[in-house]
Parts: structure tokens; C-alpha cells; sequence
């Protein structure tokens, strides 16, 4: 397959979700030269599903690989051991190694959900880093100083609050880097939150003589909570959804999420998002219409289209079925509150009394995930439309 040199498709990839690019006219110039690049991309399985919010860089990839760029797919079952605290306030604990070989088994079927068996290379990182004498990693560590991991921002945050920060951590990026030397990477794509350990790569291939590659870094997505998207928040859209379960979680987010998702987690073309947007901001399409559209496509993505548009009518007719009406107020809160307080205040019932009464005839309901609420100190976590008794509704996000 030829390498595709289009400019205007380059340029979009190196915009559309992209937050930075170091060395960007290098990186151009790549894309453009004709050659064929080995791009770049680890994942640690922490948890057994790939969610949306890592699946913003696969879908990245995809553009790519499309061009016919190699990508080379990661899996870190050495780094998944030790772990990253790259996004975290704090320690995250070791997994074992059969937790990780448990949460691994199924990666590269949820990451060929979009990336083609064409042009992909699979690696396990234990492959290298389990064969590396304690002289090796001295080497590796000494091209980086202590003031360069603790200016990061969470490790200042943490030294100054005095909790914990073990060596372990330190290593982590030292391990990423030279999985970068390992397979001769060109690019490597990331979130954000990689920045310092995707850097580390640059200079580990420098030392080892090696070109360093360039990197792109795509945003971070929030999740249904509005936090970011997190296994260890539990706020997640994953890849094995039920086709019915990622239709609902997208309809249960808040409309301000609506363009980030399209712009991210699909590819809808820049110029009908753009379109959305406008429409959104004049108030000529009804977000929850937009949101219908956006639900459809990410559940198309994963399960095919047909799966997406019964997705779209179990949830449509769920909805006409048991009363909710179709345009409702959303009340954003913050996340934590109990539902009980959420809906007093809102003038939805009378008093504590009634609520502990509905509770108990089991007629408060998430419309969303078919929850029936039986605590009565219930805590709002995640959005959802609730159906209080027969007749009220309220539509709750999550800040």
C-alpha cells in the first residue's frame, strides 16, 4: 500500500482532538515525506476494558493507519505491574501478574474494534524490560534527574500534602522510554497525562543514537460522572458495552460534553461537527436530538449499525413506554450529593417521610440503567433521568 501524503487529511489528524505536538513541523514533514513511520502506543491493562476515553487515541491511530503508517500496539504487561501514577493523587497499588495476565486477555480483540489487523504490530513490553540487568536500568536513569520527576505536577501536589511517593514511581517513565528504544518508534501517541513519560522516550532514543520520535497528545474525555474517564472512578464507556448499555451512558452525559464527544469519538466529518455546534449555540436543534445522533454513532462504531439503530429504539420506546417526556430540564450537581436532597430542593417531593415511603414501594428509578434506588441515603455518582413515583421526572448530571 502507498503512503498516503495528502496535506489536508495530515492537517486535520494533527488537529482534530489533538492538544499538542512536539516537533510538529517534524512530524509534518514525516507524514508528508512518503515514508512509512512506526507509530507508537502503550497500554497498561489496569482493568480488563478499553473505555472511550483511551480509545480517543486508538481512533487516532486509525487515521494513520489509514495513511499506511505501522502501528505498534503495546500492551504493558511489565509496566502494568508496576504502575502509573502519571494521572493519579495518589499510590497506585502493584497488581499482580495474574491480575494483569486476567485484565489482558482480552485487549486485542476491543483494540481491533478499530484498528485493522493490516500494518499492526503487537508487542508485550515484558519482552524487553524483563531482560534488563540492574547496570542497564542505572544507565537509563541516570539521563534523568530527581528535579524532573518531582516538578511534575501531581508529584508537587503530593510532596507538598506529604503523602507517599515510592521509587517504583520514578521508574515507571524510565520503563516507557525504552519501550520507545525497543521497537525504534518514530511517533508516539498519548493523552496528556503522558506527557513526561512519552518525553522520557525522546530521551532514552537519543542515548541509545536513535532519531527521537515526535509526539502526539490527544485530550483527556470526561466521563459519565463529568470526571474524567476513569476505570478507577468506575465513570466509563467501555468497548464491551451491551450495545443498549454505551446508548445509554452517552444519553445520560451532560450536553456540554456533546461536540467534545463528536470531535473525539467519532469521525464525523470536522465540518458537519462544526455545523452541530452552531446549531446548538443558536438553539435550532434540541441537544437531546444531537445527543440521539452522537449515541448512535459511537454504538455503530463498536457493534455495527444495526445493533446501534435497535439500541436507539429500545431506548426511544423505554422512554415513550413509561412516561418520560422527551425534553427535560437537566439539573447539574455536583457529584457525591444524595439524590434525597437533590429532589426536595427541587420541589419534587414534600419531605424526607414521603421519600423514605417511595424508596420503600421501590418506585424511584434511573430510566437509564434500569436501577431501582432502594437506599434510602442514595448518592448521585453518575448522571441519569429518575422517575420519582408515576408521574415525575428530573434529569440529573454530574458536574
Amino acid at each position: 500500500m502507498a503512503i498516503v501524503t495528502d496535506k489536508k487529511t495530515i492537517d486535520e489528524i494533527l488537529e482534530r482532538g489533538v492538544a499538542e505536538v512536539i516537533q510538529k513541523d517534524s512530524l509534518r514533514n514525516k507524514l508528508l515525506s512518503g515514508k512509512k513511520l512506526r507509530i507508537k502506543f502503550g497500554i497498561d491493562p489496569t482493568s480488563q476494558n478499553i473505555h472511550l476515553g483511551r480509545a480517543v487515541s486508538l481512533l487516532k491511530l486509525k487515521d494513520l493507519q489509514n495513511l499506511g503508517h505501522t502501528i505498534v500496539f503495546i500492551v504493558g504487561d511489565f509496566t502494568g505491574v508496576i504502575g502509573d501514577t502519571s494521572d493519579k493523587e495518589s499510590e497506585r497499588p502493584m497488581l499482580t501478574k495474574k491480575e494483569v495476565k486476567e485484565n489482558m486477555k482480552s485487549y486485542i480483540t476491543q483494540a481491533k474494534k478499530i484498528l485493522s489487523p493490516k500494518n499492526l504490530e503487537i508487542h508485550y513490553n515484558s519482552k524487553w524490560l524483563g531482560k534488563l540487568q540492574y547496570d542497564e536500568i542505572g544507565e537509563q536513569a541516570d539521563a534523568f534527574s530527581l528535579a524532573d520527576f518531582i516538578s511534575r505536577e501531581n508529584i508537587k501536589k503530593r510532596l507538598e500534602e506529604g503523602s507517599r511517593i515510592s521509587l517504583r514511581e520514578v521508574l515507571y517513565p524510565l520503563m516507557q522510554g525504552q519501550d520507545s528504544v525497543a521497537i525504534k518508534s518514530d511517533v508516539e501517541i498519548g493523552g496528556t497525562d503522558q506527557k513526561f513519560n512519552i518525553l522520557a522516550g525522546r530521551r532514552l532514543q537519543e542515548r541509545s543514537k536513535q532519531k527521537p520520535q515526535d509526539i502526539l497528545m490527544v485530550n483527556l474525555i470526561e466521563g459519565t460522572d463529568g470526571r474524567k474517564m476513569s476505570s478507577s472512578w468506575g465513570n466509563t464507556i467501555d468497548l464491551l458495552d451491551e450495545p443498549q448499555n454505551t446508548f445509554g451512558k452517552i444519553m445520560s452525559l451532560n450536553d456540554a460534553l456533546i461536540v467534545k464527544y463528536f470531535i473525539h469519538c467519532t469521525r464525523v466529518p470536522m465540518k458537519d461537527v462544526e455545523a452541530l455546534e452552531q446549531s446548538l449555540k443558536e438553539n435550532t436543534i434540541n441537544p437531546r436530538d444531537a445527543k440521539l445522533k452522537l449515541a448512535e454513532e459511537i454504538t455503530a462504531l463498536y457493534h455495527g449499525e444495526k445493533k446501534a439503530l435497535r439500541a436507539r429504539n429500545d431506548f426511544i420506546n423505554t422512554f415513550a413506554r413509561r412516561g418520560a417526556p422527551a425534553d427535560l430540564k437537566e439539573e447539574v450537581v455536583g457529584g457525591g450529593r444524595e439524590l434525597c436532597d437533590i429532589i426536595l430542593s427541587l420541589g419534587l417531593i414534600a419531605s424526607k417521610t414521603e421519600w423514605r415511603r417511595l424508596v420503600l414501594g421501590r418506585a424511584v428509578e434511573n430510566m437509564e440503567t434500569g436501577e431501582t434506588i432502594q437506599d434510602y441515603n442514595f448518592k448521585i455518582e453518575q448522571g441519569g433521568v429518575f422517575k420519582i413515583g408515576k408521574k415525575r421526572f428530573v434529569k440529573i448530571a454530574v458536574r
